[in-house]
């Protein structure tokens, strides 16, 4: 593709991360596909044209479209890995699955412009659509899970970001978009800070206080890194872009897990890891302290691609 121009991504889909987030997640009302499409094109650009109006404050975010909905939407090409979310259960673990038609990711280092840009976007989609579902993420300590671990530490760097997140040649209608998962967990702190912290650790696979990767023969395999780093069949790493945050208030409060990547496949392995285990018995001990309440796929075109079937 070296001749071609690459479309131009959703800014927000391998962005750094934030201090503030707000996550909207609406269903359509019926028959409204022919007015949405151009509407949302709007909204994605006017989120890029945000970007740079509040540059300072490291303003950014994406529009994303429900597996469920993308045909409705864009009924003459879907993306060749989008698929419902994987829902899974095993024992007392629980990956449930639930769809909605659109996902409107918003990152900034202001609260305030992230308030008003959320309503701004709510008032273009007004009539349109249905508002869902409303969270509000935010960096907690130094870039740490309520858990009390550094989150993220695996992400790629630079633009070996835009590598794992964006479809490449491989599915040419579609480069520059994203596969989006994202799910809600509900975490049971007074459960986790009850263990030792050493225990802790091993549920992680990680030291607490200054985020130590345990030695490969140290990791217990129910540990959560042992899960979710997985490999291919040629040894090469299955990888993700996190752009989680944790998210809620003292009644209620998690981890908005948020991945995006060029392919489906990684993120529902890594889930089977965590849930299913190995086939030895060896699942995630941290979904014993977390559970997920939510679980949703989405597909994140390029920009160019919702301007240029806006009509």
């Amino acid at each position: 593709m070296e001749n071609q121009v690459m479309p131009r991504e959703q800014l927000g889909v391998c962005a750094e991360g934030n201090l503030h987030s707000v996550y909207l997640m609406f269903n359509a009302n019926d028959g409204v596909e022919q007015q949405l499409r151009p509407c949302l094109a709007n909204v994605a650009q006017y989120i890029h044209e945000l970007a740079d109006q509040y540059a300072d404050s490291a303003f950014n975010g994406f529009v994303a479209i429900g597996a469920n909905f993308w045909d409705a939407l864009y009924p003459h090409a879907r993306p060749a890995q989008l698929k419902p979310f994987p829902a899974m259960e095993a024992g007392n673990r629980d990956a449930p699955a639930i769809e909605f038609d659109l996902f409107v990711h918003l990152r900034c280092d202001r609260l305030d412009i992230l308030h008003l840009v959320a309503n701004e976007v709510a008032q273009m989609l007004e009539g349109l659509v249905e508002l869902v579902d409303e969270e509000r993420g935010f960096r907690f300590m130094d870039n740490r899970d309520l858990t009390g671990f550094v989150d993220g530490t695996e992400n790629p760097k630079g633009r070996h970001r835009q590598q794992v997140a964006l479809v490449g040649e491989e599915d040419v209608g579609f480069t520059g978009g994203s596969y989006v998962h994202v799910q809600k967990y509900a975490h049971n702190l007074s459960k986790w800070h009850r263990l030792p912290i050493k225990k802790q650790e091993d549920i992680i696979g990680r030291t607490k206080q200054d985020n130590i990767e345990y030695a490969s023969e140290d990791k217990p395999l129910t540990s959560h890194i042992k899960r979710v780093n997985l490999k291919d069949e040629q040894g090469n790493s299955m990888e993700i872009l996190r752009q989680s945050m944790p998210y809620g208030s003292v009644r209620e409060q998690g981890l908005m897990f948020i991945s995006v990547c060029r392919t489906s496949s990684h993120f529902e392995k890594m889930l089977a890891s965590m849930v299913h285990g190995d086939g030895a018995g060896h699942h995630d001990h941290l979904m014993h302290f977390t559970q997920a309440l939510t679980g949703s796929s989405f597909f994140a075109p390029s920009l160019d691609y919702m301007l240029r079937y806006a009509d």
